[in-house]
């Protein structure tokens, strides 16, 4: 490991992504780990976690908080843009090596995910990063692991195991790059490890590779005897739903934000199955046939 990288501060780190990166930085034995907290957030953090409450609405606090940090991790909302805008300029400004933004997802830099406006947020932060880089002033490096599996089975987006139904995305035969919550951690440790060959690029990495369909029939098979139905759905219809939200006067995010985000992953065109992968740069092992099955197993 570059021994530039040892001290790690995580902002977001009781999101749905956050502790399963902290769990895999304190796993991997390397780094000091400081967790950014607001005053109001409760702090139930594994022992030997440092916590610094700070104002995400002040750089004069954020930057007194990474003041002596090598690396900043960034799990903020995209809901939130104003917020980890300031945490970059509060980075480079304390010195800050490397910074992880909210990236943790769909292929930002494909052309058709471009025109999605969900993902302006991660948009306005490469092009400060990519300024702050050219000026020499921080460096970063996006990781793109395409949707959550094991989270999108939890909240019955991949599959419903409580209805027993399936949503068949344009027929659902796509193949799509996914994702555990877990090797997302462990590809942030492997970023940190290789800082070098990650410094101002975009990683990609893949738990598994499944279609909507193959999700469904491994669900049916693990549920014999269980009665599921499915139905299709198309992504153009999605998107026409989520442009007709956002375009109102006063338009409602639980109305568009998910329609944008799937169309994102199900879509064609929009790469969310990679080409290539850094999975053994970064230490990641895709996962065999028997290990995905145990997962779906897991939430049904």
């Amino acid at each position: 490991m570059s021994a530039s990288i040892t001290n790690v501060v995580l902002a977001g780190a009781t999101g749905n992504l956050g502790p399963s990166i902290l769990e895999q930085l304190l796993l991997a034995g390397d780094f000091t780990v400081t967790v950014l907290v607001r005053k109001e957030s409760p702090r139930t953090f594994p022992p030997g976690v440092k916590t610094v409450t700070v104002n995400y609405d002040s750089i004069d606090s954020l930057t007194s908080a990474l003041s002596g940090q090598d690396a900043v991790v960034s799990t903020l909302p995209i809901s939130a843009p104003e917020k980890q805008l300031l945490l970059i300029e509060a980075a480079a400004k304390a010195g800050v090596k490397r910074f992880l933004p909210t990236e943790f997802g769909s292929h930002t830099r494909n052309a058709k995910v471009r025109q999605l406006p969900i993902f302006q947020t991660k948009f306005d932060a490469q092009d400060l990063l990519e300024k702050k880089a050219k000026e020499g002033t921080l460096t970063y490096t996006l990781v793109v692991n395409g949707a959550f599996f094991d989270w999108g089975l939890k909240i019955n987006w991949l599959v419903n195991a409580k209805d027993k139904h399936a949503i068949l995305y344009d027929g659902g035969d796509r193949k799509i790059s996914f994702s555990l919550l877990s090797d997302v951690g462990k590809a942030v440790v492997g970023v940190f490890r290789q800082a070098e060959e990650t410094k101002n690029k975009m990683v990609f990495i893949q738990s598994t590779v499944q279609s909507f369909k193959d999700v469904y029939e491994i669900a049916k098979k693990l549920t014999p005897g269980e009665k599921w139905t499915d139905e299709v759905v198309m992504v153009d219809d999605l998107l026409t739903s989520a442009w007709a939200e956002i375009n109102k006067e006063n338009p409602d995010p639980e109305k568009f934000a998910v329609k944008f985000i799937t169309s994102a992953i199900a879509g064609e065109g929009y790469g969310s199955l990679f080409e290539k992968n850094d999975n053994e740069l970064l230490g990641i092992k895709e996962l065999s046939r028997e290990e995905v099955e145990e997962v779906v197993k897991k939430y049904l």
